[in-house]
């Protein structure tokens, strides 16, 4: 068995996309799926430390007990808890990746943006 893991908003609409996209880019059985509305935005301004902290526990047992071999975050159209532009959310997403690789240097991060017809792309 094979995991990967996301941190993705918690809007319905971007889950399947997104767990397929994952499912294919690392040949993974399952997707462990954190939630949060608008976890870019979270992760990028690290205020919030009761969600940080919630974030980074879920994310522990992820890594730690299912070995994920992956970890994408999640940014999207229309999210109502980072109701931003695409490239504000985009920066949110790459400081996020930043802030992610100084816990995890060893784990593949990625990017992820889901387009107003939730089609997913990654971020280079």
């Amino acid at each position: 068995m094979t995991f990967c893991t996301v941190i993705n908003c918690m809007d319905g609409r971007t889950q399947l996309p997104v767990n397929q996209y994952l499912q294919r880019k690392y040949n993974a059985n399952y997707v462990d799926t954190i939630t949060e509305p608008g976890p870019n935005r979270i992760l990028a301004e690290q205020a919030d430390q009761q969600k940080l902290d919630s974030i980074f526990q879920r994310l522990e047992i992820s890594i730690k007990k299912h070995n994920s071999v992956g970890l994408a975050i999640v940014g999207h159209h229309d999210c109502a808890g980072n109701p931003t532009s695409k490239d504000e959310q985009e920066r949110h997403i790459q400081k996020s990746i930043e802030f992610l690789k100084t816990k995890y240097p060893d784990l593949d991060i990625v990017g992820l943006w889901v387009d107003d017809s939730w089609q997913v792309q990654e971020l280079g």
